[in-house]
């Protein structure tokens, strides 16, 4: 498996030529790199006016690895050659690395530039980017690519520091300014080179001589970052929280790729950090899961919720929990008095849905508090504290139909709200607790059944109890403390109140299954498609849909003729279970296009995480059919032989699979004005986790697609 490295944006607040000046001295031995032995330049060259000088090294490394490994390789150091392009016209270095021992076992590249900051032409950026495959390695490749990967992530660390090492160096021997390159001309037309500064020659400039205004004072230091500035690495630090070299790694590419497929809907870092830690910063484990959450999303169109969605007055009245200040680590603090509130009353009297919404609005709520909390405290704060009151707690609290709503609800927010609960206090535990934890501890992700701290009776007023995780004077009066906590009082709900069950169980689960959109899978050879009967013509069938996994080929296909119900499955009528999932197959195969059927829209192709809004008008009544068929990519037209990537891709079974999200409509002509103006009406949007949205217009045949 390719293992592959990007590194955030370092700003460092110097100017290029000086950051050149330390990056020289690196050479040809770092002692502040002990795995770097030596280096031995193999060949530089200039151009004529000086202003690009390309310099090959090679350079010898000492890895920290087992001795017997290395001797089963026989090899004492590792070589790698290097090339430096360095432009000081334009003030860009750009270094390109790879490996010359085991060169046919293993690949190693790695990019790095050095380039002039595009806000501040006197701050320099760094960039890295670094993939190892390790395709054999006499038996022991995982262990060789572990190796690698943790020497490699330790030396990241050391080069950031030795940089600003060299430039305090510098500033101790009075070097702060280096001229910039200017294209060298005498009087006789006879061109000369300018070489950058040695280091011997950099401690010759004298501070009192610089004269362009370019001193730059101070010890260096990064720049901070800001959130506008998604791949800083201080905006890392100062929002996101310290995280090692490959974990920065991760969260980037997560973002590329995002970006790449999924323009329009980018969730903010901070949401796209915790998928990563709820699955130890797999990246395809993080991806696919992330994926599914914003599909969630936008299906039930929980963006909207905080907007739409009023909370109904008994909710107000006996829902007892509400937000309280922050604890001592200033993650917002929720506080739930679950043994005053009479949950069977309320889901006879609201329903699963009602309570449903109204964890999700907290859980929205919460995301809220924790950005507010980040720049108010000045420390990345990404979850919250929840501190739970049992008493009171009793045998009706484990009715099992209010147990199966609360297990339902849990699933929901662990499945779409990961790594947001930093810390769970359960005080004033009961006798019957343990029933109710061995009911909902299985569906609590392992990682989060850690941040529990269960308290029975009054031991949470010693050592060790609330004061160590909450300020004295924010503890709530019923615990104690004095500090006035307003929420519901509670009580039993009056039956009076209670719904019928026929009642209930027409709205129960609505919000989970009820949706404008559906989802849909789509695999080779068994396209999906979709019946619209019209019956007035100078109809528009509009569309909205999402491809969330594969390429797809798009569809509309017209005919007079009304398909057919599918032939039974065969095998399913003896008892034999089906050998796949196969879709309804409207357009019979026996049809012929232009006899039968015909086309009426132009095929489009619709590649992964882009969105798809159309419309078309009908011309003649009949039926209508949006077809969805798998695409396969083509091969790379500059070879008549495929790609070893695309052989290994289609031996594999997801790579036949695609999956959408679609929502389609017919508007009667006088209703359709050019626009999505259905699709608006229902709020088809992307979510609001986004830092950006994008929209798009429609005419009234085609389709818009967003990247």
């Amino acid at each position: 498996m390719v293992q592959q490295y990007q590194s955030p944006v370092r700003v460092y607040k110097h100017p290029f030529e000086l950051v050149m000046a330390a990056y020289m001295r690196r050479f040809p031995k770092c002692p502040l790199i002990p795995v770097f032995v030596d280096s031995e330049i193999i060949s530089q060259s200039q151009s004529d006016d000086g202003s690009t000088v390309v310099t090959k090294r090679r350079c010898t490394i000492d890895v920290e690895a087992p001795r017997l490994l290395k001797r089963i390789a026989g090899v004492e150091y590792l070589y790698f050659i290097q090339k430096n392009t360095l432009n000081y016209r334009d003030r860009t270095l750009h270094i390109e690395v790879h490996n010359e021992t085991f060169s046919s076992r293993v690949f190693v590249r790695e990019c790095c530039s050095y380039t002039v900051h595009p806000d501040n032409e006197d701050w320099t950026c760094f960039e890295q980017t670094a993939s190892l495959d390790i395709k054999s390695f006499f038996g022991f490749e995982s262990s060789a690519e572990k190796i690698a990967t943790k020497v490699y992530a330790s030396n990241i660390k050391k080069g950031k520091e030795i940089i600003e090492y060299y430039l305090r160096e510098l500033e101790e021997e009075g070097v702060t300014c280096i001229p910039r390159w200017t294209p060298p001309a005498d009087s006789r037309g006879v061109t000369t080179s300018l070489q950058l500064p040695s280091a011997s020659t950099a401690r010759g400039i004298p501070v009192n001589s610089i004269n362009e205004g370019l001193s730059v004072a101070g010890p260096s230091e990064l720049v901070a970052g800001s959130p506008d500035d998604k791949l800083d690495a201080d905006y890392i630090r100062r929002y996101l929280g310290d995280l090692t070299p490959l974990q920065e790694s991760c969260l980037i590419r997560l973002r590329q790729w995002l970006q790449e497929t999924h323009k329009g809907k980018i969730p903010k870092d901070q949401h796209v950090l915790r998928f990563l830690k709820a699955r130890d910063f797999n990246m395809d484990k993080a991806k696919d899961f992330l994926c599914q959450s914003l599909t969630w999303r936008k299906q039930h169109q929980v963006d909207f919720l905080m907007d739409t969605w009023e909370r109904p007055q008994l909710l107000q009245d006996y829902y007892t929990g509400g937000w309280h200040h922050h604890d001592r680590d200033g993650r917002p603090l929720y506080v739930l008095r679950l043994g005053q509130m009479d949950t069977k009353g309320l889901v006879r009297a609201l329903g699963e849905e009602a309570l449903l919404r109204q964890v999700l609005t907290l859980n929205e709520e919460g995301l809220r508090r924790c950005e507010e909390n980040t720049r108010v405290f000045g420390r990345p704060i990404s979850c919250w504290t929840c501190l739970v009151d049992l008493e009171g707690l009793n045998m009706r609290h484990l009715w099992r139909p209010g147990v199966k709503a609360l297990l339902r609800i849990i699933e929901v927010v662990e499945a779409n709200y990961p790594e947001t609960l930093g810390r769970l206090l359960i005080l004033r535990a009961p006798r019957v607790f343990p029933v109710l934890w061995t009911l909902v501890s299985p569906l609590i992700n392992e990682n989060t059944r850690k941040k529990f701290l269960v308290y029975a009776g009054n031991d949470f007023q010693g050592h060790g109890g609330l004061e160590d995780y909450i300020n004295r004077e924010v503890i709530p009066d019923f615990l104690g403390g004095n500090c006035m906590c307003d929420l519901p009082e509670g009580g039993t709900v009056p039956k009076s109140l209670y719904r019928t069950a026929e009642e209930l169980e027409n709205e129960e689960n609505c919000f989970l299954t009820d949706s404008i959109y559906k989802s849909a899978n789509i695999f080779k050879g068994a396209p999906y498609e979709v019946l619209i009967e019209i019956t007035e013509a100078s109809s528009v069938i509009t569309w909205d849909f999402d491809v969330s996994k594969g390429d797809v080929v798009f569809n509309i296909y017209h005919s007079r003729r009304a398909p057919q119900p599918p032939k039974r499955d065969t095998l399913g009528a003896h008892g034999i279970a089906s050998l796949g999932p196969v879709n309804t197959q409207l357009i019979d195969r026996s049809w012929v296009l232009g006899r039968d059927y015909s086309m009426v829209e132009k095929a489009l192709i619709c590649r992964e995480g882009e969105s798809v809004q159309g419309s078309h008008i009908t011309r003649w009544p009949g039926f209508y059919i949006l077809q969805w068929r798998f695409h396969s990519s083509t091969t790379s037209t500059a070879s008549s032989l495929p790609r070893v990537d695309d052989v290994l891709a289609s031996l594999q079974v997801s790579s036949h699979k695609c999956k959408i999200m679609y929502y389609t409509e017919v508007l009667a002509s006088h209703d359709f004005r050019g626009s999505m103006t259905s699709l608006e009406s229902c709020q088809s949007g992307f979510s609001q986790l986004s830092a950006a949205t994008t929209s798009s217009g429609q005419s009234c045949a085609s389709s818009t697609v967003s990247r």
